[in-house]
């Protein structure tokens, strides 16, 4: 608590004290004084606002605890600028046989998504028998500083971990999660205490996604906005899974006050998809941007003015859009696996141009990421593509045409995180390996993947002991690497600290 809201606290008493007294004495007071309203002066009523806008900063400060001093914060999903990039240098390049150096390692349960790091904390959701479960730990040592959990009955249609796939979300000194059957919850970053909460699902009618929920919601400025995609009453009734027969309500988006979880806007008749909501300035005004189920949303996060509605999915019904787009200045690329493929618009006026897409009804596509995201350096894209491990090729792909500049197998589906001029990449079965990126060809620079003549080759074990699935991009934060897969995330040394 700072001095200045201290000393406003109390000068704001005192005036309150005085207030009170005056009205007691006046010789209007009646039997029923008590319980008139107090009235204010205007420095009263200048010093009481004042004490909130001082109470709302001293909230959201988060003391740091990091004793890695060089360095980032990873606070969401995709890093600071949601594009899957660090800016930290310095990383290690030749990495020792036996793998980087293991800081420390966690047991997780059935959960799917990457914690995030401020502050020299690390936030990991999880799931644990049949509760949901935030961890609070130190990033450097993985010791627990708080827990906080609430029961949790979600099962998977299709047999998948039953536990939460979204990231927590860091914002001054609250942490917010959206677990796998939508319960929305903002707790104190500091020592985990509940702050508010919402169960988006009965809220909002959402009938039952195929794995469940498993977009990441995003701060803008005082808002937190969700994908929520839910229905009328009348929807009620239809079993999980039937997205067939789901209509929207007007709530494919939901922005709440991230102080008090109250709703400030809803938007969209469109159902819920697994990309994480987008933000970014193009040309000076700011956008949001939803890859939902139906296609992608262009939209105003201040206000939720839609702008436009861009329809890109597969015709199938057992299909998601499930990676988040990507912004380069006013181009947005979006991509999925099951049907189109991608495509890349260019938004201006408040409208969108098509500048290509994949040929609708063919096989051969530019790009079908899953639930990967393609990042981009210097006018191309890097990613993964394809549904399924055996057919999976990691690529390049020029932006400004989409051609495919080189395409490897064999590598299985995998995401990618660029740092220092170099990608790290995770391999669903846990070989990790780097590249520098090169339009030109694929040179792995270390790592599991080692290229003998044109082929690239992966050992039977990978070096770091990471089980399947591994499907989460590694997080970077102060020089330590965030790895998961199955059962647990472990915390690597990528950049050593300086002596």
């Amino acid at each position: 608590m700072s001095n200045a809201y201290i000393k406003r606290l109390a000068l704001f008493s005192c005036l309150l004290l005085a207030a009170i007294a005056c009205g007691c004495n006046s010789e209007s007071t009646t039997a029923n004084a008590e319980d008139a309203p107090v009235k204010l002066d205007a420095q009263s009523v200048q010093i009481a606002a004042a004490l909130q806008d001082d109470k709302k900063q001293s909230e959201e400060m988060l003391a740091d605890i990091s004793k890695r001093k060089v360095g980032t914060d990873w606070p969401h999903f995709l890093g600071v600028n949601r594009d899957s990039k660090s800016t930290e240098t310095g990383i290690l390049t030749e990495w020792p046989n036996k793998g980087l150096k293991v800081i420390w390692e966690m047991e997780l349960g059935p959960s799917y998504g990457i914690g995030s790091i401020a502050k020299g904390r690390y936030y990991q959701f999880d799931r644990v028998d049949d509760e949901e479960v935030l961890y609070c730990l130190n990033a450097e040592t993985g010791k627990v500083l708080w827990k906080e959990s609430y029961e949790e009955q979600y099962t998977d249609l299709y047999g998948y971990d039953s536990g939460p796939r979204c990231s927590p979300i860091i914002d001054g000194n609250r942490v917010y999660t959206l677990g796998v059957a939508g319960k929305l919850r903002c707790y104190n970053a500091t020592d985990g205490e509940l702050i508010w909460h919402r169960d988006t699902t009965k809220e909002f009618g959402v009938i039952q996604n195929f794995f469940g929920v498993g977009s990441t919601p995003a701060i803008e400025g005082d808002l937190l906005i969700a994908m929520i995609g839910g229905s009328p009453a009348a929807d009620a009734s239809l079993p999980p899974g039937a997205l067939d027969q789901v209509s929207g309500d007007g709530s494919g988006i939901v922005a709440f006050d991230k102080f008090s979880g109250e709703i400030k806007y809803k938007i969209s008749d469109e159902l819920a998809s697994y990309a994480s909501i987008q933000l970014a300035t193009i040309d000076d005004q700011r956008w949001g941007f939803s890859f939902s189920r139906g296609g992608l949303i262009g939209f105003s996060p201040t206000s939720g003015k839609v702008h436009f509605q861009f329809p890109w999915r597969a015709r199938t019904l057992e299909s998601v859009n499930a990676s988040t787009p990507v912004v380069i200045k006013n181009q947005i690329f979006i991509s999925e696996t099951y049907g189109p493929g991608s495509t890349l618009l260019s938004v201006k006026d408040n409208k969108y141009e098509i500048d290509w897409q994949d040929i609708d009804r063919t096989r051969d596509k530019i790009m079908q990421t899953h639930w990967n995201t393609t990042v981009h350096v210097d006018g191309y894209l890097y990613g993964c593509s394809g549904r399924h491990t055996q057919n999976a090729e990691l690529r390049c792909v020029e932006l400004a045409t989409g051609n495919v500049m080189w395409s490897v197998p064999d590598l299985t589906r995998c995401s990618l995180t660029y740092v220092d001029g170099h990608f790290v990449v995770l391999g669903e079965y846990g070989h990790m390996f780097m590249f520098k990126p090169n339009p030109k060809e694929f040179v792995p620079v270390t790592g599991d993947a080692v290229k003998q003549g044109d082929d690239v080759l992966l050992p039977l074990r990978p070096t770091h002991d990471l089980r399947y699935p591994c499907w989460a991009a590694p997080v970077i934060s102060h020089g330590l690497m965030y790895v998961r897969g199955k059962g647990s995330v472990m915390c690597l040394e990528l950049i050593p600290e300086k002596g």
